[in-house]
């Protein structure tokens, strides 16, 4: 099992800025790869202050100048607010300024205020983005292209350049059935319970397995997992960031399949019917030794990679410090391990 440092991007404080706001992501990013991290992974969010990448393939080309080794993966672009056209371009274009180390994750979108400021319903995103990601793939690997339907209508073309590197596809779904029925036409899967139960979990990671085995051939595909964590120091830091997680998660529920409620930008907090010890002990808020015997039963599942989601508005430092820790304390007991075959 590998690593993954997913890099939450928020101005719950609006004062903070751009500027400063993507130098801590690429600085985090940086320290990920020295950290020996597997890869990074970015958000994209458009018109609110959390998880805030409105253009995640130029943080990765950013991201790529900086670094040498680490793999750098959008976790996830939303393809229903695009013309895949432009897209499957701009994707090459990345993938050939980061040498060939880009994964893409894509997905329908999960913020309703925001795909519909952007003339796309929450619920159309669905049937929307499962043609989007046959005519992206189709662009990716085919020349003169041609098209028919009620949203794309046009001649053969040719995405230019052409992929030099194969690009890997990650579908990030939390459906077990979608799962599954990725799994078996041979994608990537990353998936996330977010502060669901351990049950939760089983049901998509028992999907993946379905969707795998039904495929009938072999498959060389991750599943991923991303899940809230933070190695704690003690009782007083646990409850800190326990804190903070649960004040994230007011603003995260207000546009999760909430009200979507925005006030010039910023989230309004709303109240949760989930209490703060409940989220706490869903998430991996604990202690080295905690920690991996938690993370040790994600690993005898088979997940691949641990997407870790660390940043709930806490100070730069505290991250940075957060994540050598966990890299030196958790990391080499895990890393590597492979589940035993069924």
């Amino acid at each position: 099992m590998d690593f993954v440092h997913f890099l939450s991007s928020h101005m719950l404080d609006p004062s903070v800025g751009g500027k400063r706001l993507y130098k801590s992501v690429v600085e985090q990013a940086v320290h990920a790869e020295k950290l020996g991290y597997r890869g990074v992974a970015i958000p994209e969010h458009h018109f609110i202050n959390i998880l805030l990448v409105p253009a995640p393939l130029q943080m990765a080309v950013k991201i790529a100048a900086h670094t040498s080794r680490i793999e750098i993966m959008t976790g996830v672009c939303q393809l229903p607010i695009r013309d895949m056209r432009m897209f499957a371009g701009e994707v090459v274009q990345c993938q050939a300024l980061c040498d060939g180390r880009f994964m893409l994750g894509v997905g329908k979108g999960a913020f309703g205020f925001e795909t519909g400021r952007l003339g796309v319903p929450i619920e159309d995103t669905k049937p929307q983005f499962e043609e989007d990601l046959k005519l992206l793939e189709a662009l990716l690997t085919r020349t003169e292209v041609s098209w028919d339907s009620e949203r794309y209508r046009f001649e053969p073309l040719t995405i230019m350049p052409r992929p030099e590197d194969p690009i890997p596809l990650m579908v990030a779904i939390m459906n077990p059935v979608g799962i599954e029925a990725a799994a078996k036409a041979g994608y990537h899967v990353q998936t996330t319970p977010l502060g669901g139960k351990h049950e939760q979990l089983l049901e998509q990671v028992n999907a993946f397995r379905r969707g795998r085995a039904a495929a009938g051939r072999p498959l060389d595909t991750r599943l991923s997992l991303q899940r809230g964590m933070f190695l704690v120091e003690n009782e007083k830091q646990r409850q800190e960031i326990a804190e903070r997680a649960y004040t994230y998660y007011k603003s995260f529920d207000n546009v999760f399949g909430g009200p979507g409620i925005v006030d010039s930008g910023v989230i309004r907090p709303l109240p949760r019917n989930q209490t703060l010890e409940e989220l706490a002990g869903n998430i991996l808020l604990c202690g080295r030794d905690e920690m991996i015997d938690r993370l040790s039963v994600y690993a005898e599942l088979g997940i691949d990679d641990v997407l870790t989601t660390s940043n709930f508005g806490q100070e730069q430092a505290m991250t940075l410090e957060m994540m050598g820790r966990f890299a030196e304390e958790v990391m080499p007991y895990l890393q590597g391990y492979k589940a035993k075959a069924a």
